[in-house]
């Protein structure tokens, strides 16, 4: 059974976090939506508990897969620094 495609979050930061991984996911060709890229810049709280890690990254769940490999290598090469 196919199932259809919807919206997954794969990510949620900080609006600079947030704007770096999409363009990396654009450059994979992998299309990519932020959610409240403006409210999670101009009051984060509103949008998450205590204002942490407002920006959400959605992809489709056809692209899944594929954008997940892009978010653990950018998270890898975050931590490495």
């Amino acid at each position: 059974m196919n199932e259809e495609p919807h919206p997954v979050t794969i990510f949620s930061g900080t609006a600079w976090e947030a704007a770096l991984l999409k363009s990396l996911l654009d450059n994979a060709e992998i299309d990519a939506y932020l959610k409240d890229e403006i409210r999670g810049y101009m009051a984060p709280w509103h949008v998450s508990p205590g204002g942490t890690d407002p920006v959400k990254i959605l992809v489709s769940s056809v692209d899944a897969a594929k954008a997940r490999i892009v978010v653990d290598d950018f998270k890898a090469k975050q931590q490495s620094e």
